[in-house]
């Protein structure tokens, strides 16, 4: 088995207005968020660029298709002491939800593909959707579409990244057909939340990288191994 998906590569970027990579990507946000889905008033970013107040405080991921064109992008926004993430404005969790240590947490946010290749009827917004994996496929990779590869390179980001940085737990506001999708690939997410509109109507889940380690090493150990391998575009 190929040690990662083909066609794509995913990288940490590092945060700052100046860095043409990082321009990109908020280019690839407003696209997204402000034309296609007009979740965002276009008119409020005259420079064609999406951001906010938390990605000073976020670690940005991008996707890569083998031509060098930017396809995919995720942040994973990092609270402190007295910040709120961002589905603590939208999303009110089940009572009797026990909230992990706070500086152990990060949220899963922006996760986006480019339009072109969300190219499906039925794919989700990240571009996942469930088929049978072709003969000696990976059952973790998709045959007919790139887009769930871009996913999960993107989710191989975040991994490593949490891994460095002390993060156990995500948090992630998602569609319910792409919680389908994860469940699917092991990744155990929990809803604890009712659904709400938070950029459309999504619930909010919640994943302990322990219990996702665990799940996959009996399940797909092929896809632990490739997450934890180690990547040199890493940052």
């Amino acid at each position: 088995m190929s040690n990662a998906p083909p066609y794509f590569e995913a990288r940490q970027v590092p945060l700052g207005t100046g860095d043409a990579l990082m321009q990109r990507a908020f280019e690839l946000r407003y696209n997204v968020y402000c034309i296609e889905r007009r979740f965002l008033n276009a008119n409020d970013y005259p420079d064609g660029c999406e951001s906010d107040s938390y990605d000073d405080e976020s670690a940005h991921f991008v996707a890569h298709n083998l031509n060098g064109e930017l396809v995919g992008y995720v942040r994973l926004v990092l609270p402190d002491i007295n910040s709120a993430l961002p589905f603590e404005r939208y999303c009110q969790p089940f009572l009797g939800h026990t909230k992990p240590p706070r500086l152990e947490c990060g949220e899963i946010s922006r996760l986006m593909v480019r339009q072109d290749y969300r190219r499906r009827r039925g794919d989700t917004l990240a571009g996942s959707r469930e088929v049978e994996s072709g003969p000696g496929e990976p059952n973790w990779l998709e045959r007919r579409s790139h887009s769930p590869h871009i996913l999960l390179s993107l989710y191989r980001q975040l991994y490593q990244h949490s891994l460095r940085h002390g993060v156990r737990y995500w948090y992630a506001a998602m569609e319910r057909a792409l919680a389908r999708s994860l469940q699917r690939l092991d990744f155990g997410f929990q809803q604890i939340c009712e659904e709400a509109d938070y950029f459309g109507p999504v619930a909010t889940y919640l994943a302990d990288l322990r219990e996702l380690e665990s799940r996959l090493e009996r399940n797909q150990p092929e896809l632990l191994a490739w997450m934890r391998a180690p990547d040199v575009l890493s940052a």
